[in-house]
């Protein structure tokens, strides 16, 4: 049966009726445009730690991780482990999403940079979707072609996996993705930890593996490819371009306050962390049992195949189907929000009603979804578009941390910056000096910020209402949207607020400020009552990072002996 047994067509099956299922029924609950692109804003912490998770994790990432630990040890982490140190900055960045308002990260760079800067960077996020959902269908279809021996071919494994996130997510939108996020997400823990007690048993035991895995093998940083230099570099980079990521103002927005979008966006984000490490010591158990292998981003894949008995290799697959549907079901939504607010609002019927918006919004999420099957059809491989991501989003990062850092920044300090950061990556790239990964960043992240800030200096400031405004809404907690009114502060989408559940608590929290936007009020005196949250939280977070990294420690120590 296509090289499967029918247990495992039997746990396939289950699997997408019962997802195709939840997406659907939740569907009815969605009225308006803001149901359809923000899920009306109505999620609590559980949803959104599970959105946080499933949105932020696909198939490609333990396929490419798993490939580059079997190549060059535990290094290989790194590829997945460069946001663990940016993790704590969730904390205090996920309020400023929420409290913003905005739908797309277009909006937030057109009130804050002008309708120029806005379209440029909804013509970098379309293009981001289309890569990201490119290199997820690639990575599931590659996997799943390797555990049926080619059975079940690349091409058509990419098609039958669309079709299903397609179907719900067109007609649920962001309220179906988030709905079956709690499923996918359990599904994602056991993708990523199945393997590994039927990796070790075929070992012979921890005791063998320890004696045939060199221990170079169990370091962190590798002699080639992902030195330290290397892990350096791309952490900081990771720092400034993960804020402009174009999924992030829903997995931050779409909570119903402050606490909850806190906590889906860091936790859901920590789980990943934790499970990542799994991927990793899956890859170097590929190495030590299947040796040789021509591709290494097979090596997941062929652990599949040759150790999960019948049943269990359906229930891998549906696993893997849950990671890639839980990614690209939100980055259609978002892509056809994006199309639909900054480009088909802004500059082709303005006053388009709820009924137009989700119609465009549906048509053109279907075309961005169509253009990423395209590419994962021609991708040379997964870590080419990895990095790809990389460069492309830190150029707009300099200017989102501009943004809300200093109010001197303007449309031309942003514009110089990205023409400027743009032109580094490609002369030193592989289209002209061949520079590293790392050479490049540390060139082009600090002439880019230097850019943003001369030129910002020697060109005249943003309009003064439109950055009054901005600031308002960062000022102005969830829950306090009269005060927005009184001073005539246009609120994008609300969403529906519960007067009882405001930030979490009802008797206390509420009026938090956000300590990443005080730089632009040093005037007012330091109080730490005004900035708990922020501070215990961020104090917590660092905490976990450093459990995180200890558990890294202890599995290079245990493997070694």
């Amino acid at each position: 049966m296509l090289g499967l047994h029918f247990l495992d067509w039997l746990a396939i099956a289950a699997y997408f009726a019962l997802t195709t299922f939840l997406g659907l029924r939740a569907a009815r609950a969605v009225k308006d445009a803001g149901d359809y692109f923000m899920g009306g804003r109505r999620f609590g912490k559980a949803y959104m730690v599970a959105h946080a998770l499933g949105t932020g994790t696909s198939t490609e990432q333990p396929v490419t991780v798993a490939g580059a630990t079997y190549q060059l040890g535990l290094a290989g982490i790194w590829y997945q482990w460069l946001y663990l140190f940016a993790t704590p900055f969730y904390w205090l960045l996920a309020p400023i999403y929420r409290r913003l308002r905005y739908v797309t990260m277009g909006d937030f760079f057109e009130r804050r940079y002008g309708s120029a800067m806005g379209a440029a960077y909804t013509g970098l996020g379309l293009f981001n979707f289309i890569v990201s959902i490119a290199m997820m269908l690639k990575g599931t279809a590659l996997t799943i072609d390797a555990i049926s021996g080619g059975a079940m071919p690349f091409t058509a494994t990419v098609f039958a996996l669309t079709a299903v996130f397609v179907l719900y997510s067109y007609a649920g939108g962001l309220t179906a993705a988030i709905t079956n996020d709690l499923l996918q997400g359990v599904l994602i823990i056991g993708l990523s930890i199945l393997l590994l007690p039927f990796a070790i048993e075929a070992a012979g035991g921890w005791g063998a593996v320890q004696n045939g895995i060199p221990d170079q093998m169990w370091s962190l940083i590798a002699p080639e490819e992902v030195t330290l230099f290397f892990i350096s570099m791309v952490i900081v980079n990771a720092l400034v371009g993960v804020v402009v990521e174009p999924h992030h103002m829903a997995v931050c927005g779409a909570a119903k306050n402050e606490l909850s979008s806190r906590m889906g966006w860091t936790y859901g984000n920590f789980i990943k962390r934790f499970l990542t490490l799994a991927w990793a010591v899956t890859g170097i158990l590929a190495a030590l049992l299947f040796p040789g292998l021509e591709n290494r981003e097979q090596a997941f894949g062929t652990l599949v195949t040759n150790l999960l008995p019948a049943g269990l290799i359906g229930v891998m697959i549906a696993c893997m189907a849950a990671a890639v549907i839980s990614t690209c079901d939100a980055f259609m939504v978002g892509a056809g929000a994006l199309y639909t607010r900054n480009l088909h609002i802004k500059y082709l019927r303005p006053n388009a009603r709820d009924a137009e918006q989700m119609l465009v919004g549906r048509v053109s999420s279907l075309i961005v979804v169509a253009l990423g099957v395209a590419l994962a059809l021609t991708l040379p491989s997964l870590i080419s578009g990895l990095k790809l991501l990389w460069t492309s989003a830190a150029a707009f990062g300099i200017a989102f941390w501009g943004a809300i850092l200093w109010k001197r920044a303007n449309r031309y300090g942003m514009a110089a910056s990205l023409v400027v950061t743009i032109a580094l990556i490609f002369a030193t790239g592989k289209w002209g000096l061949g520079w590293s990964l790392p050479e490049q960043i540390l060139l082009y992240l600090p002439v880019g910020f230097a850019t943003l800030i001369v030129v910002s200096l020697l060109t005249p400031p943003e309009p003064a209402e439109s950055t009054r405004q901005f600031y308002a809404l960062l000022a102005t907690p969830v829950g306090r949207e009269e005060r927005l009114r009184t001073q005539g502060v246009e609120v994008v989408e609300s969403g529906d607020i519960d007067a009882q559940d405001l930030s979490g608590s009802v008797s206390r929290g509420i009026d938090q400020g956000l300590i990443a936007v005080a730089a632009n009020s040093l005037g007012e005196r330091f109080s730490f009552a005004r900035y708990r949250v922020d501070l215990l939280g961020f104090l917590a977070a660092w905490v976990l990072v450093s459990v995180v990294l200890g558990l890294g420690l202890l599995v290079a120590w245990l493997g070694r002996g």
